[in-house]
């Protein structure tokens, strides 16, 4: 019997060992499809933003109505790289354990900042300490990568 390019690459899928996906956890997976579709927002947000349209966006205790505005750009931004740390866990690229690091320091310094520096920068109402659920996942997440970096990496060479 003679061999075909499709026993070929079956041959090679059942050789290729473990995917990197495998090491995220189920709420990694998770978190990672919600920012995909998220990131596919953005898009929606900006035309809605252009028709003169309120749409609401709100990420680590930041928030606006207007898309357009400073803080709408600086949401749509931040959306759009969790969708890309989502889209290169999900593929599992190289780089995706790295800037996924990046985004959680950056997730946990701004809701830090806004959990610990924000209320007292907000006068009109006076100091109020608003705990950032956002933390309850962002630190887990780090650490989940931090620990996952070696494998994630090693898996990469292995698989080539």
């Amino acid at each position: 019997m003679e061999n075909t390019i499709l026993d070929s690459n079956l041959i090679k899928q059942e050789n290729s060992g473990p995917r990197r996906r495998s090491l995220l956890p189920w709420w990694i997976k998770t978190f990672a499809w919600i920012f995909l579709v998220m990131a596919l927002i953005v898009p929606v947000s900006i035309i809605y933003g252009l028709l003169g349209q309120p749409f609401q966006m709100a990420l680590y205790g930041f928030s606006t109505n207007n898309p357009l505005s400073t803080d709408g750009l600086f949401l749509a931004v931040l959306f759009i790289l969790k969708g890309i740390t989502a889209l290169g866990l999900w593929t599992e690229k190289d780089w995706a354990i790295n800037i996924a690091m990046v985004d959680a320091i950056l997730g946990i310094i701004m809701s830090g900042f806004m959990t610990i520096v924000y209320p007292f920068m907000n006068i009109d109402t006076g100091y109020q300490l608003n705990i950032r659920l956002e933390l309850l996942l962002l630190i887990p997440f780090l650490y989940k990568l931090i620990k996952i970096r070696p494998e994630w990496n090693k898996l990469a060479v292995a698989n080539k």
